[in-house]
Order: C-alpha cells, then structure tokens, then sequence
C-alpha cells in the first residue's frame, strides 16, 4: 500500500509515438493510461525488466498483445514517467538506445540517445596544424557544455562535431534544449548570452536523483506534462498533434509563468510562438484569477485572428478558466462600450463611403498656395494629426512631423489647417467620428467612470498593427501595477498601415521588463531565410522608439529553398498548384494542411475557381471565421487573413507587378509614405511566407512583383 499518490508525468515523445500508432491501438492505450493514471502499482500492471536498456530504472509494461509501453520508475520519490509506446520489439529497441536523467548542472529532466557501452565514438580526424579549428566546440568547456543541457555522457560526442552538418547528424540524439544551444553557439552566440537568456543559474545544486523535484523545472516542463486526474489526461491525449496546448519552450515557460512588476512587451520574428505564449500567459493569469473579480482581456487588431484565439483558448482553458478571459477584437470592443455609454457618434471606418463624400467636400478649401500634392492632406492627417490627438490650430504648429516627408513651415500649416478642421466639422456635423476618436473618447471616459470594468489585466497580440490611441485606450483599461499588460508583437508584421507606436508616450513603462523571442519553430532554416530577405534593409522599430532587427532570429529545422516559379498565364500557374497539389496529397498530406494565398480576395476567389475545375476541392478562410480543421479541403486565402495561422505547404501565388505590392502603393509624392508604404507590403509578403512550415512555393504570372527580383531572385 502506498503512502501517497503517485504523480504520473507522461513526455512529448510518448505522446508523438501514440500520435504515429493505429487509431485501434490508440483505444487500447488510451485505456491502459486511464488505468494506469488512477494507480501505476494496481496489481494489473505487468511490469517487466528490460535487460538491454541503458536504464536500470525504465521498465516495459503491458498494453496487449502486441503493444509495450517504457516506463521509468526513479528509485527516489512516488513518481512515474511515461516516455515511449510502441510495439513490442521496437518499443524494447527504444529503451536500449535512450537514457532519462536529471541534467548534473541545470536540474532538468531529459531523454536522450545514450552510447551503448560496447560501441565506440566516432572521433574526426584531426589534423595537427588545424587543430583548432577542427572542432566546432573546442573553445567550449565540459562544464558549459552541460550548462547548455549537453548531458555529461554526451560530451565526447559533441567534442567529434566538426560541422554544422556533423551537429544535424547527432539532433536526435540530444535534448532538445542542447541541439538548440548548439545550433546558436554554431551561429556565433556566446554561451554567457544564451545562459542568460535562458536565466540559468550556474550555482545550482542538483540531486540527480530528485525526479520530483526536477520535473518542477521549466525546462522539464517543456517536455513534460504531469496528469493528476483522468479529465486532464483525456484531454492531453485529445490535443493538437502539434502540441502548442502543452509544451512550451524553457524560454517561453518563463514568460508564461512568473510575477511580473508591471507592463512586460514581447519582441520575436515570424514562428517563435509569441501568440503562443501570450494564449498561455491568459491561461495562467486567469487560474490566478479564478476566485477573483479580475478578469483578462485577450485583445488584437483583427477580427479574424480573434477568432481564431478565441478557439484556441477554449481548447487549451477548461470552461471555468475561460470564463475569466475576454476574447475581442480592440475595434468590437471599444463599439460595445461606447454604445453601453450611450455615445451618440457611430465610428466612420476606412472603407466608409460617406466618409470619402466628406474629405471630398473638405479638399475644397486646399489653398493654392501650398505646394502639396492631394495626397499630403489624408496623410498629414493620418500620420500627424490623430496620432498626437490634434484639435486646434495652435496644437498643430506646435506639432511633431518627424517622418514625413513633405516640409511645412509655420505659415503653411496655418493655410493647410481649415482642410482638416472642415474635415473633423463635417464629421462630426454627420454625428460621426474615426476609430482614432472614438479610442480617445473611450479612454476619457474610462477616467471619468471606471464602472463595470473589472480587468487586472490586459494581453495585447499583434501589438504593431495598433497605433498610439489604440495605447492610450489600453492603458486606461487597466489600473497600473502588477501584472497588468502584457503585450507582443512584431514590427516585421506590420500589415496594417498603423502609425508607429511609442510605448513609454502611451503612458507604459517597459523598461527591464522585455524580452525577446528569437528561435523560429514553425519554418525550417531555408524559409525562413528566403522571408527576411524581403525584408532586408528596411528600418523595423521595436515598439518603444527604438531599432528591432532579425539578428540571432534562427530556425532549427531544415527542408528546400522555396520554389520560385513564373508562369504566363493565370490558367499555368493554377495548373501547376493542382498539380503541386495533387502529388502532396498522394504523399500524404492532408489537404488541410495546405493553403494557397494570394494578395487580394478577388484573386483568391479567382484561383479557387480554376482549381475548382481541376478537381481541387478549396475552402476559403473568411475574416469572420475561425479555421478549423475538419473539412478535407486545401484552404485558400488572401494575405491578411493568414496571419496568425500556420500549415505544411503554402503557396504564395500570384506575387505579379500591381498585385505584390499592390498596385497604388506609388501614388503618394511624399517620399517617406512611399517607402512606409513599400515596407508594409514586403511584410504582408513575409507573413505570407512564413505560414509555412516545412514547403513553400512562389508563383507569378506576367510580370513579376519587384520583391522577387530585388529579395528573392526571379524566377
């Protein structure tokens, strides 16, 4: 009889191996863990010693007939972990290649692939003149080496790593964790940066035998998930293969987890799990919450990457934690208010025609005098003017224009000022106001009466597609202290043509609270290349006045260059994408997993037709709708609607000269909006390019887009 309950933690390889096995055997399984998890020592469990494995701890243990399950049962403590399934000769084959072991020096738990005893290490050779450099890791010592999560007996084979191919060789034998420092010391980090983005203590005392204790780490938590009771095993068995609900990366776990002093922003190229965490981060701030008033609200620019988050959380939050987080888009939400406050103004959109009436009327009072292009006046407006809540004339000679690039002198802005006050009059004669207006007014409110607004918290995704009253607004959410906001973003990302925002003028102090993700886990190495070299040489900002860019930004996962293909005509390029397609699906593919983009929904709706009649079935991903993935279709979708979502091939179509970058991007005469402009577009390309996970394809027709040739190379 025990003295205690036994805590069983089951491992991501366990649960990738019962991903690959048979649906039937997966019921078997399945049952055997129901079993299992209500007491491992229940007299029906037939464990057995396995002789070959190179730990004396792990044990077999009997599914049926055909299936094994490995177990590892350290001699210290009450607990028990789940690391393999499979059947029986390969199961018994796993164990005596792996080994599970508390890390010496970082106190973690890993599995990894152990040297049989018998067997010798390959060493390079070495040539005496070259010495030096012959080793990839030479400088590195044993005790860094372990450090970074290389496990003691590991060493030697990490010492024979010559080339980052003989590194790619030897990734599956090593913790995930150590591969990874690997790869970034092969890249040119030092050890003391990647310790110390990990926060590693180098002080650490380890009880290599402590499992329990182990297990409570965060980079055992990243492949480890412990189920103490049999909803929350039926759940992890019910997860997304993908396994974003239950394993975090160390870093991410950090970010996760933890009490924070105030705002904290997020910084990370495409791929590096940003929304991720920050699905995570609710999840855990609303369990903190759950006998509480507080709750938390989930916020982005979009409709339909709310959406989409709004599905993810309900999978990865039970019903009583969900109901703690508020999923909204920031527009929908500051409407709801507005209209619970009775305001009397309805909020004129961008694609509002009475709203092109009214500038139309306005325009009219242009002086002769200026000279200024048409185009100045909606810009001026749009980058100077509702950014920095301009109301008087006096407040607009006194107004920053740093970024534009039309001149005005103090005169002239007094001549171009009745423009845009007939403007604002006409609006607001039509009881209308900009989404700009209408955040203001929201946040004055908010500091008059906070009634009915009970939010500890506030968590911003996408945070680059918001501009400066977007922040205001979410600031005044939220009473400052801590906890309070937690924001991500990228402005690599930024699709939307919003103003640049500086966090600390928004009244959000950051400082000593960012971070930065830099390891992509969705595309491998060669995409992600291909995508940040649209990208190259434009100036990104971090979201707090300062510079961001791409480096140490690295995939760990290797596949193909894209394929950049042109074509003549729309019929070709459709040809070869049911084609394309057609081989993936016969390989194995779902069709679920591929999606063809394409700049504007005419063109979609176009390339939906036509693989329509080539005996393609498609799905297109509308605004208002979450993806799921149940119907056996390939999806199709513009450019902005794919972002946030992620699938094994993409297809970034019609990338021709008009489309990508769109056609009006060169109307404007000011220089500094052209080339802000350009930038949006390339990005738009690069999230496009970066859904990808392991394939993706380039097509044209005509002339190609300008991108190709000058980031990519033409085709």
């Amino acid at each position: 009889m025990m003295s205690q309950i036994a805590r069983v933690a089951i491992s991501s390889e366990f649960l990738g191996a019962f991903a690959a096995i048979p649906q039937t055997a997966q019921g078997k399984v399945s049952k055997f863990l129901t079993n299992f998890q209500r007491n491992p020592m229940a007299p029906g469990i037939n464990y057995e010693k396995i002789h070959a494995a190179r730990d004396p701890n792990m044990r077999s243990v009997r599914i049926d007939e055909a299936w094994r399950g490995i177990v590892l049962k350290p001699e210290k403590g009450n607990i028990f972990l789940l690391l393999w399934v499979d059947r029986h000769d390969d199961a018994y084959a796993w164990a005596s290649r792996h080994r599970c072991a508390v890390n010496e020096a970082t106190g973690a738990i890993q599995v990894f692939e152990a040297v049989p005893a018998t067997e010798e290490v390959p060493v390079a050779p070495v040539p005496v003149v070259a010495a030096p450099q012959a080793a990839l890791f030479a400088e590195v010592s044993d005790k860094d080496l372990v450090l970074l999560g290389v496990p003691g007996e590991m060493i030697t084979r990490v010492r024979a790593v010559a080339s980052e191919d003989d590194l790619d060789a030897i990734q599956k034998a090593l913790p995930s964790e150590a591969y990874e420092a690997l790869f970034l010391l092969a890249a040119g980090d030092s050890v003391s940066r990647i310790l110390q983005e990990r926060e590693t203590r180098v002080d650490l005392k380890v009880d290599t035998q402590d499992f329990e204790t182990a297990l409570q780490r965060v980079e055992s938590l990243s492949r480890f998930v412990v189920v103490d009771n049999e909803s929350e095993l039926a759940a992890v068995l019910n997860a997304s293969l993908t396994q974003w609900r239950i394993f975090l990366h160390p870093s991410q776990q950090r970010l996760v987890h933890g009490d924070r002093s105030g705002p904290v922003r997020i910084l990370g190229g495409a791929g590096t799990g940003k929304t991720v965490v920050a699905m995570h981060r609710a999840k855990v701030l609303a369990e903190m919450a759950e006998k509480s008033s507080g709750k938390i609200l989930f916020t982005t620019f979009t409709r339909n990457l709310a959406t989409d988050i709004q599905a993810n959380l309900k999978e990865l939050c039970s019903p009583n934690v969900m109901a703690k987080i508020e999923v909204a888009n920031l527009d929908a939400w500051v409407q709801r208010f507005l209209n619970l406050r009775k305001y009397e103004y309805s909020i004129a959109y961008d694609s509002d025609k009475e709203r092109e009436q009214i500038w139309d009327l306005s325009m009219t009072l242009k002086p002769s005098d200026v000279n200024v292009p048409d185009t100045f006046y909606r810009e001026e407006w749009a980058r100077v003017i509702q950014p920095q809540g301009i109301e008087t004339l006096d407040d607009y000679k006194k107004a920053s224009r740093v970024g534009r690039g039309t001149t005005l002198s103090r005169s002239d802005r007094s001549k171009v000022w009745p423009v845009f006050e007939e403007y604002r009059s006409r609006l607001l004669g039509r009881k209308m106001k900009e989404v700009e207006d209408a955040y203001r007014d929201a946040a004055s409110l908010i500091t008059i009466d906070r009634s009915g607004l009970a939010y500890s918290t506030v968590i911003v995704d996408e945070a680059q597609d918001m501009g400066p009253q977007a922040f205001r607004l979410i600031r005044a959410l939220v009473e400052p202290g801590r906890n309070d906001l937690f924001i991500v973003g990228d402005g690599h990302q930024r699709i939307y043509g919003r103003n640049k925002v500086v966090l600390s003028k928004c009244g959000i102090d950051i400082r000593g609270r960012s971070r930065k993700l830099r390891v992509n886990y969705r595309t491998t190495e060669e995409i992600r290349k291909a995508a940040v070299a649209i990208l190259e040489g434009c100036d990104i900002d971090d979201l707090d006045g300062g510079q961001d860019n791409q480096k140490g930004y690295k995939s760990l996962t290797h596949g193909e260059s894209p394929r950049v293909s042109k074509f003549n005509t729309a019929e070709d390029q459709a040809k070869t994408i049911a084609s394309l397609i057609s081989e993936r699906i016969a390989g194995g593919l779902r069709a679920s997993s591929i999606c063809v983009v394409a700049r504007t929904n005419n063109e979609v709706d176009d390339i939906g037709h036509r693989l329509g009649r080539a005996g393609v079935k498609t799905r297109k991903i509308r605004v208002d709708e979450s993806d799921g993935s149940d119907a056996d279709a390939v999806r199709i979708a513009t450019m902005h609607r794919v972002k946030g979502l992620e699938f094994d091939l993409v297809v970034v179509s019609s990338v021709n000269d008009g489309l990508v970058p769109l056609g009006g991007f060169r109307e404007t005469e000011d220089p500094v909006e052209r080339q802000t402009t350009e930038i949006e577009e390339r990005a738009l390309l690069y999230v496009a390019l970066t859904r990808a996970r392991k394939e993706a394809a380039i097509f044209s027709y005509g002339a190609t887009s300008i991108f190709l040739s000058k980031c990519i190379g033409s085709p």
